[in-house]
């Protein structure tokens, strides 16, 4: 069974800021195992956030790249119609982000039942997919 992670892992592990040093170390640590899924989704905000031009230790559109290009080794899932529909029927009946309910549903659709992000409630479970906080 392979686990879903979310695009703040991503971001902990490029991060250079003292306060976020643990966090850091901690997702690192993660993205050295193999059993990971990501999505398209989470490529795009890892790419527009880990470049954004007001962030104090943001990284160039080649570190970028090259870092999305690195990670391809996982399994990616697609966006689909089907992942969108889904989303947005968890968006309502969970009451959450619609973009929260699409890294739900990118990790159902690629048949993970954990969810590795900082993002959302830890242990909460959405219809089968589970929330790990590995910060905690």
């Amino acid at each position: 069974m392979t686990r879903f992670l979310d695009t703040n892992i991503l971001l902990y592990a490029i991060s250079r800021a003292v306060d976020e040093a643990a966090k850091a170390r901690c997702a690192l640590a993660l993205l050295e195992e193999t059993d990971w899924t990501l999505s398209v989704q989470v490529f795009q905000e890892f790419y527009v956030q880990a470049t954004r031009t007001t962030k104090p230790d943001r990284i160039s559109h080649e570190q970028a790249v090259a870092l999305i290009e690195a990670w391809q080794r996982f399994r990616v899932q697609d966006n689909t119609v089907s992942i969108l529909q889904a989303a947005l029927h968890t968006k309502h009946r969970h009451q959450i982000s619609y973009w929260d309910a699409a890294i739900i549903e990118a990790a159902r659709a690629a048949g993970c039942r954990e969810v590795y992000s900082e993002d959302l409630a830890a242990g909460r479970d959405y219809d089968g997919v589970r929330i790990v906080n590995p910060f905690i």
